[in-house]
């Protein structure tokens, strides 16, 4: 319980760090748009401290980090359990990750390929993509007046114009 109240109060306003449940957090490791930033998930067992947390990286943020780059974090941040069993562990899990990203990341090639799209198609030969480019849809003159009159001087319509009139 004290473990909670702590991780809430340091936490409080990160937006890297989420409370899925008052025994299960997430936290990212990296900024958003960041391509070696992973989120790790640690769960709390009901004998936790005295037996090691759940430590998860199965997110779907995770899916373009290689099974083996998800291994070697797992093992990394084991070895940072079994040294910390006993004691509340799961901020020192977090900052131990945020210490070591690069360490954990250096093997991860920035350009990978979702697992999601390495799904094999029966059958269908691969056509590569026609490099078509999306014409924007052409308005005559007259839907163009249209549009104008609607509109104000920013080109946005008038509060209220789709409001429903009551006395009709």
């Amino acid at each position: 319980q004290m473990e909670l109240e702590a991780l809430r109060s340091i936490y409080e306003g990160d937006l890297c760090f989420r409370e899925l449940s008052p025994v299960s957090f997430q936290y990212r490791i990296g900024e958003n748009g960041d391509p070696k930033a992973f989120l790790i998930e640690v769960s709390w067992p009901e004998t936790y401290p005295q037996t090691a947390p759940v430590i998860s990286m199965d997110a779907f943020f995770n899916n373009t980090i290689s099974a083996a780059i998800k291994r070697s974090i797992l093992d990394k941040l084991m070895v940072e359990v079994e040294a910390n069993l006993g004691t509340a562990m799961t901020y020192t899990l977090f900052e131990y990750a945020k210490d070591n990203k690069e360490l954990f990341m250096e093997n991860q090639p920035v350009n990978t390929v979702t697992s999601v799209s390495n799904s094999i198609a029966i059958g269908t030969p691969d056509v590569p993509a026609s490099k078509k480019k999306d014409k924007k849809e052409q308005l005559s003159k007259t839907q163009k007046r249209k549009l104008a009159d609607k509109t104000d001087n920013k080109g946005e319509l008038p509060r209220g114009w789709n409001w429903v009139d009551v006395i009709k």
